[in-house]
């Protein structure tokens, strides 16, 4: 089946999402190693039985992987390889410029501030942006748009998008969630740090204070986190804020390594 998509001169979303399924063999979200060159070699036979040259994304990808022993590729490095239609992914990615801009949709469409979106948050999220760049869209498409991005990026299949799995969205350039995944605390030790910083005690915490918990969390993860973005974080995170008040739940979104069932408000 996968082969016979490969020939394709456009390959629909949900083709797509078998393909990279098809060769993300141990399901970590990359093709890499022994599946790298499967999914190369099956590629060029796919296009040569079609009658089909390589475009030049798919040569500079296959002569960069035959120098490159640790080359891989995600699944929007895909999208960029593969004639895949309407290039949905990539769309959505370029319509979120920033960290920050993503951390305000997610507020924005995570409308029961359950710490997840959902199947129908996530149409609303696609549906907007797709009115807002004026692209055409029709009820099917955007319930297959809707479909195939829940299915690439619902890493633990559980039928929900959580803040990490939804920033894969973004470009890894821009992506700083990406580096605080390597910082998350255990609820207890996170509990701990927010009491700590929360200076006032009145359940959130300003700028101030965030300011001052992130300067040390990128003094201690020197190695991971960038001290001079700390004004950049600081925005992304405060955009997840209400009004200025940036909550436990809220916080542990990026920075707790388990489900908090805090209440906002405490």
């Amino acid at each position: 089946m996968a082969n016979a998509y490969l020939q394709g001169v456009e390959i629909s979303a949900s083709q797509f999402l078998d393909i990279f399924h098809h060769y993300d063999n141990d399901g970590n979200g990359y093709i890499e190693g022994k599946e790298l060159q499967s999914f190369i070699k099956e590629l060029q036979q796919a296009r040569k039985q079609a009658g089909l040259e390589l475009t030049d994304q798919m040569r500079a990808f296959v002569e960069e992987s035959q120098t490159n022993a640790d080359a891989k590729i995600g699944i929007i490095d895909l999208v960029q390889i593969l004639p895949t239609e309407e290039n949905f992914l990539l769309f959505f990615r370029q319509q979120l410029k920033s960290c920050t801009e993503f951390m305000q949709a997610w507020r924005r469409y995570d409308a029961d501030h359950s710490g997840y979106i959902e199947a129908d948050e996530l149409k609303s999220f696609l549906k907007d942006l797709l009115q807002r760049s004026t692209k055409p869209y029709d009820e099917k498409k955007l319930d297959e748009y809707t479909h195939t991005t829940l299915k690439v990026f619902d890493s633990n299949h559980d039928g929900k998008l959580c803040l990490a799995e939804m920033a894969r969205l973004l470009p890894d350039e821009e992506n700083f969630l990406l580096k605080f995944q390597n910082v998350k605390m255990a609820r207890k030790e996170f509990n701990k740090i927010f009491e700590l910083y929360d200076q006032d005690e009145n359940g959130y915490m300003d700028e101030n204070e965030l300011n001052a918990l992130l300067k040390d969390l990128c003094e201690k993860n020197q190695k991971v986190l960038d001290v001079s973005k700390i004004s950049t974080y600081k925005t992304a995170f405060m955009a997840l804020s209400d009004g200025g008040k940036l909550y436990r739940t809220e916080l542990a979104l990026v920075l707790c390594a388990e489900e908090m069932s805090v209440p906002a408000s405490l």
